[in-house]
Parts: structure tokens; C-alpha cells; sequence
């Protein structure tokens, strides 16, 4: 498992060197030692493996059960230490693992809003997440580091992934949100969290319009 992932994220490297410009604020913040949470939002379905190359910590994705329909795509995904979610449900399994890796100093990615969420509905504009994450903060007593991530809903086609650097990504890493000491994950306990990372997310969005000239208009 971990050949493969050494391998497969060396030829995603590659690749991301060979086409990708991304502008990437704070990212020391990924990099912190321990486990933790990374709350990321959800302009397409690419922003984990875009994250993952980024980032130099190995993460563990909490992945929709419906990637791992098709036998290799299910593999790769369990090589790489994906699990699966069921977005239907309550996910109890799912959060049971990713409080068991977080406490074991794993990196935990978790995507909050449940789903790809574009114009209002995205959570750097105000719209809603799920708490799931702010569960696995209180119970693994980690903290979560939230993160922005732009420009990955136009690289659903050939065009970007040509040579030369043609496309873009604009990345920002909030600083990390620690759950109070010995609380509890209640209704109240989880919805203060929310808050917390949702207000992250808008400071994050404005920040990176701000530093690199990003109109709301040009962003799904």
C-alpha cells in the first residue's frame, strides 16, 4: 500500500508540476505534527487528490461510498487509505474510523459540505456544512484546519491538464481550530465548531480574492 501511494503520488506530482499554477497561502498550517482534521471545501470532485499532492502529510479521505463502486477505483482508493461515507445515512462507521486515525496521528480529510457546493450554496459564501468533522474533532480531541480551495471546477476537462501550465489553483490553509479541552460532542458543542469553520472559510475566500485579484464572479 504504501509503494503504491509513494508512486502513484510521484506520477500526480509530475503531472501537477508539468501543468498546474497554484498560489498556496499559510501552508504550514497542513504541515502541523499530530493528527487533525482537514475541513475541505468542495468546488468539484478533484479537490482531494489536488490537496493530496499538495500537501506533504499523507491523507486519509472520508470518500461518498459510491467512488468505490467499480472494483479498481475501489483498490486505488483503499490503497490509499480512503474509506468510505454514506451520505444517505448517519454515518456512524465513518466517523468511528476517522476518530480512530486522527487519535492514531493520521491526517483525517474530510469534505463538510457533503457534496460539490457552487454559487450561494458553497460554504466560503455562506452556505451550510455537516458536522461530521466537528464530531471526529471533539471525540479524537484534535483540531481542525480549515481550507479553501479555488479554480478546481475548471480542470473537469482535457484542456488544463496540457503541458505549460495552463491551469490554476488558489489554495488557503486557515489556522488550526482547537475543540475545548474535555468537551463533550453535543448538538450545541458540534454547531459552536460549525460556526467556527464557516466563518474560517469566508475569511479565507476573502483573502485569497484580495491577494491574487479573484472576482466572485469568475469562481463557481
Amino acid at each position: 500500500m504504501e509503494l503504491f501511494y509513494r508512486t502513484s503520488r510521484l506520477a500526480g506530482q509530475i503531472i501537477f508540476f508539468l501543468t498546474m499554477r497554484k498560489k498556496v497561502l499559510n501552508a504550514q498550517a497542513a504541515q502541523r505534527a499530530g493528527g487533525y482534521v482537514l475541513a475541505l471545501t468542495h468546488l468539484s470532485h478533484l479537490e482531494p487528490f489536488c490537496a493530496s499532492l499538495i500537501n506533504r502529510r499523507h491523507i486519509d479521505w472520508m470518500t461518498r461510498k459510491e467512488f468505490f463502486k467499480y472494483r479498481l477505483v475501489s483498490q486505488i482508493l483503499y490503497w490509499s487509505n480512503a474509506f468510505r461515507v454514506n451520505r444517505q445515512g448517519i454515518p456512524v462507521s465513518s466517523v468511528r474510523i476517522a476518530i480512530d486515525r486522527a487519535r492514531k496521528g493520521r491526517v483525517v480529510g474530510i469534505c463538510p459540505e457533503g457534496g460539490v457546493k457552487q454559487g450561494a450554496d458553497s460554504a466560503f459564501r455562506g452556505g451550510s456544512i455537516k458536522r461530521g468533522c466537528c464530531s471526529v474533532a471533539l471525540r479524537a480531541n484534535v483540531p481542525i484546519v480549515p481550507c479553501v480551495m479555488l479554480g478546481t471546477d475548471k480542470l473537469n476537462a482535457v484542456g488544463p491538464w496540457l503541458p505549460f501550465k495552463r491551469a490554476k489553483i488558489w489554495v488557503a490553509y486557515g489556522e488550526a481550530i482547537y475543540p475545548p479541552a474535555g468537551l463533550k460532542s453535543t448538538r450545541a458543542s458540534r454547531a459552536k465548531l460549525s460556526e467556527q469553520i464557516q466563518s474560517a472559510y469566508r475569511e479565507l475566500y476573502a483573502r485569497l480574492c484580495e491577494q491574487y485579484g479573484i472576482r466572485d464572479c469568475d469562481v463557481a
